[in-house]
């Protein structure tokens, strides 16, 4: 903190450190020996040079917009690339299910995952079902881990 005073001699403006207040310096521009002031409230400035700024003193008078309707959308979700299987014409497609992406939170649900895709497809719509043995690296241990997996063709 600094205080702010002017020299009763000159009228030189003069800013010394809040500790030096009560002593008796000598004022640079006419060498005259004056005592510094004890701080005033009004006196004392802070070292940030933000808070005295003319940005800082401006008053903002923000407005939001209220709608009564929604917005309208200015970013267009993309369309689904991947069809739905049984909608449209009928193409070969694959799907493989990895055993380590079907692990949620510590609980197994590969089975789970499988099944609900099978009875989306349907019996009627799937070419071929083969499986699979992989390997990858365990997160936790670091380790080279071997796993299944199971691939599905299907019509779609």
């Amino acid at each position: 903190m600094e205080i702010t005073f002017h020299c009763p001699h000159c009228k030189q403006e003069l800013a010394v450190d809040a500790s030096a207040a009560g002593e008796t310096i000598q004022c640079p521009t006419c060498d005259a020996e004056i005592s510094v002031p004890t701080p005033e409230l009004t006196d004392i400035h802070g070292l940030n040079p933000i808070a005295s700024s003319a940005a800082a003193k401006e008053e903002k008078h923000f407005v939001v917009p209220v709608r009564d309707a929604p917005p309208e959308v200015l970013i267009k979700q993309p369309t689904k690339t991947e069809e739905e299987p049984g909608a449209g014409p009928k193409k070969l497609k694959i799907k493989i299910f990895r055993h380590s992406d079907c692990i949620e939170v510590g609980h197994d649900r590969y089975e789970e995952f499988v099944s609900q895709f099978l009875n989306k497809v349907g019996e009627e719509n799937i070419v071929s079902i083969t499986p699979l043995s992989y390997t990858h690296i365990d997160i936790a241990t670091q380790k080279l881990m071997t796993d299944y997996a199971l691939q599905i063709i299907y019509r779609a």
